[in-house]
């Protein structure tokens, strides 16, 4: 896969990939301050709603570093797609870009949300 000369110019581009490597960056070290280092089992790691008073599920603290995966996936995902479809249309690759940065943030609060309850 080439990157197009184009694309590494382009401002708005250049732009949201700079905000989309620092969400990500600034999940991960979210996660990793959040996340008690003595403490390796009964964090929250699922909560369903439809399961009445059992609607918390425990799990240990690697299931949350999962999201610092899914981040940096998102990340990578997200580049290569914008980077293809910039061949087609430079705004397809700006709303690529935006809705990446749109997940990273709702991961951060999902992670926030699920850390916080302990």
């Amino acid at each position: 896969m080439t990157i197009p000369k184009k694309y590494l110019h382009d401002r708005l581009i250049l732009l949201l990939l700079s905000i989309n490597v620092f969400m990500a960056f600034l999940a991960s070290v979210w996660v990793f301050f959040k996340l008690d280092g003595g403490r390796s089992a009964g964090y929250i790691v699922q909560y369903r709603s439809s399961l009445g008073i059992s609607a918390l599920k425990t799990g240990d603290s690697s299931e949350l570093i999962a999201f610092i995966g899914f981040a940096f996936m998102v990340l990578v995902v997200h580049f290569v797609l914008s980077v293809r479809a910039y061949h087609i249309k430079r705004e397809v690759s700006v709303v690529i870009l935006g809705f990446g940065i749109l997940l990273l943030v709702m991961s951060m609060i999902v992670s926030n949300a699920l850390l916080v309850l302990r």
